[in-house]
């Protein structure tokens, strides 16, 4: 039984080793930095938050696979990233292009910045009123007499 159990282990850990590793030859080490920078930047389309020299993803090692080959086709950066732009969007890079449907990941960020900024600087600078005799409120005659008692009371009881 233990041998047994030993033995899923061993091959469940010698799989998964073996699924992560990377054998590809380049040209150039020039071709070989610019494929580890691709792989850096574009974002698997299949794991949420996790880029494709990250991920284990049939559809990662595809993209990886697809990376390798265009580079070894003599392929520039730029005709990479339109490719995968071309085929899964803008999701697939976590540098995505200034362009209109981009907007809001660009430039909200900042302007709700500004925004926030401005707010507090008007709440700070905004001059305190100033309260002047003629807007208080002077108590009644009546309202004065009874304050008075009720203050003589107080003073009695704590007095005790």
């Amino acid at each position: 039984m233990k041998k047994t159990i030993l033995a899923v282990l061993f091959l469940g850990v010698m799989t998964s080793a073996s699924a992560s590793i990377e054998i590809y030859e380049f040209k150039t080490p020039e071709d070989e930095t610019r494929y580890r920078a691709l792989i850096e930047e574009l974002r698997c389309p299949k794991c949420q938050n996790q880029n494709l020299a990250g991920s284990d993803a049939p559809i990662a090692l595809d993209l990886k696979q697809k990376t390798y080959e265009m580079i070894n086709d003599g392929r520039s950066d730029t005709e990479i990233r339109d490719y995968m732009f071309e085929r899964y969007g803008d999701f697939i890079s976590y540098k995505p292009p200034v362009r209109p449907s981009t907007w809001i990941l660009w430039f909200f960020p900042p302007l709700l910045l500004i925004l926030l900024i401005v707010g507090w600087l008007l709440k700070v600078r905004k001059p305190r009123q100033k309260i002047e005799k003629d807007d208080v409120q002077l108590l009644t005659a009546h309202e004065e007499t009874k304050l008075s008692e009720i203050l003589t009371a107080h003073d009695r009881k704590n007095e005790r």
